[in-house]
């Protein structure tokens, strides 16, 4: 399996979003590859699509294409992502990327908007995990902040879990949001205790995602599409990229203060 060799948190970039701008016309742009190109280039560890039976943004073309891509950036990672009851092991099984994140959403579903439930979703998840496994690919699986799940999860074979983080992000300078941090805090301690890594993602953006690394020193890898492609509109992929890293760095310094 291969792995992040670093000491800051990763920072994948989902590249969903330039999938549905480019599938309002028929001309090929904006490029997925190009776009992931350039991500990589300004220094992203890696690439997350989430393919969807209905091809709404990315596309089966697209993961393949995606796939030799990163071929070519042997330090960047590949992270597939989806409903593993829907259309993506066909998509894993032949193009083994690094990691495979399993998402619980529908297949009309607006945007993934819960983790799996334990123990209701143990019984049909474990030959899943198993398969990844057999297959040499990392299994990451997309949780609620709930600690007491996290030993079941692990009891699966899961390498990892992503937090869901889009209460935290709704949370985020409000009254709550030391409260519902500590859910994650909570969480993540209980996943490295089980043996497995933290990665997390959802709404996660340039304004909160320093703050909730401080407090997670814990979590590997986040995974970012929807702000990190808006503001890439205002700011180009480069230069967002590079404040991505920046607040990742932002974070690691305020750890060690």
């Amino acid at each position: 399996m291969s792995t992040v060799h670093s000491s800051l948190t990763a920072l994948s970039v989902n590249v969903n979003k330039v999938a549905l701008l480019r599938n309002t016309r028929h001309l090929g742009t904006p490029s997925v590859v190009r776009a992931a190109t350039l991500c990589l280039q300004a220094g992203a560890s890696g690439i997350t699509v989430h393919p969807r039976p209905d091809e709404r943004h990315i596309r089966a073309n697209d993961v393949h294409e995606l796939a030799q891509l990163l071929q070519t950036y042997p330090h960047a990672e590949y992270n597939i992502e989806g409903n593993p009851f829907h259309n993506l092991m066909g998509f894993v099984e032949a193009t083994r990327p690094a990691q495979c994140t399993l998402v619980p959403d529908s297949s009309d579903q607006f945007t993934s908007d819960q983790g799996w439930q334990f123990p209701q979703d143990a019984a049909r998840l474990k030959p899943i995990v198993a398969q990844l496994n057999a297959w040499g690919v990392r299994v990451s699986l997309f949780m609620d902040p709930t600690p007491e799940a996290m030993t079941a999860v692990a009891a699966l074979g899961a390498q990892r879990v992503e937090l869901y983080t889009e209460t935290y992000a709704s949370a985020y300078g409000t009254a709550t949001q030391s409260a519902v941090t500590a859910q994650f805090t909570q969480t993540a301690k209980a996943a490295l205790q089980a043996g497995m890594q933290v990665n997390a993602g959802h709404d996660l953006n340039l304004v909160n995602l320093a703050h909730f690394l401080q407090q997670l020193p814990q979590v590997v890898e986040v995974s970012i599409g929807h702000a990190l492609i808006g503001d890439a509109l205002e700011m180009g992929y480069h230069a967002t990229v590079k404040a991505y890293l920046a607040s990742i760095e932002q974070a690691n310094s305020g750890r060690a203060q």
